[in-house]
């Protein structure tokens, strides 16, 4: 059993307890994901079943999209709505166009610094973990990139100011390893007024779309029923990849990761040239590994991934 589940993931549920929970509903070991969401938080979250659990690294590298609520004035000891009340400020008043104005400044590539309740590893240990010890340590920021941020809503007690407590609701697109959290924490210091991560749901990560995914309850349906057309083919994850059918004689080399030449191409969609990377399909359109494009005597194509 090979493939990958669009799972809904529910607040309150950690992404370990998803795979946790296929494991059990498919009755099988090699389970994983690709991107962790904190328990509170709910949407889309891709479990990579048997063989699919080694495109793990390219889906990590898949960017993300996120509806996000934050809300001003309160700010939390862990950025979010589950942590302890650290500051609270009553008497700021904003408007509609500063908000916006500050959201513009975080667009583009910004440096973030990982809040402590992270599972970022500083000297072998996690963030978290030593958040839970009380211990506060030095964190290096580092480079994400916010690809489009846009106001959906705004919840306010004055029509034409924005104060405290005031909930906005925004879309996200943004590169791997953000916290969103800390978008909001850093937003409510750009504003001089705190703010928190009040509520988080991922829409999409990388080709995985939040209307397709399943909730947790259908998989639990339909697996009791042998029914397991939830899994989808590991090619959905690689819709950018080129890919390529090949000679069912040369299969089994790939399969021991052996090269192979452009004459036992059965179809490619564009011309292919040395440092190109490809999908090798068998004639079903089943994957059977990811290749490069090599030039040594002649152009060969080399297997790096097989998932076979």
């Amino acid at each position: 059993m090979n493939g990958i589940i669009n799972v809904l993931k529910p607040p309150g549920m950690s992404s370990h307890q998803v795979v946790s929970f296929i494991r059990k509903q498919l009755q099988t070991k090699k389970v994983g994901h690709a991107g962790t969401l904190d328990p509170g938080a709910a949407g889309v979250l891709p479990i990579l079943v048997g063989s699919a659990t080694k495109l793990s690294k390219y889906l990590m590298e898949e960017n993300k999209t996120y509806v996000v609520e934050l809300t001003l004035g309160i700010s939390t000891a862990t950025q979010d709505a589950s942590g302890a009340t650290c500051d609270m400020n009553t008497d700021f008043s904003i408007s509609p166009r500063e908000l916006a104005e500050a959201l513009a400044s975080f667009q583009g590539t910004i440096l973030q610094t990982p809040p402590m309740a992270s599972a970022v590893k500083v000297g072998g240990k996690k963030l978290y973990e030593l958040d839970r010890q009380g211990i506060s340590v030095e964190r290096k920021p580092r480079e994400v990139s916010i690809y489009s941020i846009n106001i959906m809503a705004i919840w306010s007690e004055e029509e034409d100011q924005i104060g405290f407590g005031t909930r906005v609701l925004l879309r996200v697109t943004c590169s791997k390893g953000t916290y969103i959290r800390t978008l909001c924490h850093d937003l409510g210091e750009k504003l001089e007024a705190g703010a928190h991560m009040s509520h988080l749901t991922r829409i999409a990560s990388g080709p995985f779309q939040i209307a397709e995914a399943c909730t947790v309850e259908e998989i639990a349906s339909r697996a009791a029923q042998a029914d397991f057309d939830f899994i989808l083919p590991m090619v959905h994850a690689l819709k950018d990849w080129s890919k390529a059918k090949v000679h069912p004689l040369v299969e089994e080399r790939i399969k021991h990761g052996n090269f192979i030449l452009p004459g036992h191409l059965l179809d490619v969609p564009e011309a292919l040239t040395a440092g190109d990377e490809v999908v090798l399909l068998n004639i079903e359109g089943d994957v059977l590994a990811l290749a490069e494009i090599k030039k040594a005597d002649q152009l060969i194509i080399q297997p790096f991934r097989v998932l076979v």
